[in-house]
């Protein structure tokens, strides 16, 4: 194989074979990238004649070019990942990435929403237009079930079980069901039968949730949808569609849920993502005793 086209190759093993998300297959090839041209440009070498010394001395560079240590982190991730990938085709003899210590940026905790602030923002769409229903259905259902939004863009309309106040949240295959309250099964019903058939471009439409043109709403689409709520809310917090998700699960815990249920609900394959909001709610509870204790 020509050596120009090691990196397109590992991009189709990124696309065809491991089938990461989008977010993780941008990361990767603009890091595999970013390192190539660093090769090229100061060592006027390529990726199959890297030692673990060449490694040491880029992690040095993007250090001195400032980046974070998550930066940093993220991209001997990426290394990693491509050379394994080129061990299991003999194109190198030893994965160079191998033996380098990842740089531990500090954990930060999630930002998260007051109960008064979700309540501001979720009062902001008002019921006047088509865009207002479908503006509170949206909102109103990321912050009832926590999902992605992600997810929240790909539920088509058989997903949500209106008499039985749940939607089905198909992700990488699996399937889970998680329960709405009643204000927000109100306002996607409310959506959904007397909106959404007028915003449709087509009856056999399948997207749960649509633009001004019918079709099915984009994450861009739905990130100025949030902006444009949270400038009018006059809430200074950088809202993102994950501070909801955030939200959701910190309330829960606050209110006595358990981890495991939060878990599930929040489709985490793994306990420990979901123990960050457990640290959060301690970290609340600190704040509020130093505030608030005489002698503290």
């Amino acid at each position: 194989m020509p050596k120009d086209n090691y990196i397109e190759s590992f991009e189709r093993y990124l696309s065809d074979v491991k089938q990461v998300s989008n977010n993780t297959y941008l990361s990767y090839v603009r890091d595999i990238n970013q390192f190539s041209d660093y090769l090229t440009r100061y060592l006027r070498t390529d990726v199959t004649a890297v030692t673990q010394e060449t490694v040491s001395g880029y992690i040095a560079w993007l250090r001195g070019a400032g980046k974070s240590s998550s930066t940093i982190a993220r991209n001997l991730a990426s290394l990693k990942c491509f050379y394994n990938y080129l061990l299991s085709r003999n194109i190198v003899e030893q994965n160079p990435v191998f033996d380098i210590p990842v740089e531990r940026a500090e954990k930060k905790l999630p930002q998260i929403l007051t109960s008064a602030e979700v309540e501001l923002l979720l009062d902001q769409p008002k019921c006047t237009d088509m865009k207002g229903y479908r503006d509170r259905a949206m909102l109103e259902l990321l912050y009832a079930t926590g999902i992605r939004v992600s997810e929240l863009i790909s539920l088509n309309i058989d997903d949500v079980k209106l008499s039985a106040g749940i939607i089905k949240c198909t992700t990488h295959d699996k399937e889970r069901f998680i329960p709405m309250y009643s204000a927000a099964i109100k306002a996607v019903s409310d959506y959904i039968n007397l909106v959404r058939p007028q915003m449709v471009a087509s009856p056999t439409e399948q997207a749960l949730f649509v633009n001004v043109n019918g079709e099915r709403m984009t994450r861009q689409g739905f990130w100025k949808v949030l902006k444009h709520y949270q400038e009018t809310a006059g809430i200074q917090k950088d809202i993102t569609p994950h501070t909801l998700r955030h939200s959701f699960a910190a309330h829960l815990l606050e209110n006595g849920a358990d981890l495991r249920s939060i878990q599930e609900m929040l489709g985490h394959a793994d306990i420990s993502s979901t123990q960050v909001y457990a640290q959060l709610v301690k970290k609340q509870l600190k704040d509020v005793y130093n505030k608030a204790h005489p002698r503290a």
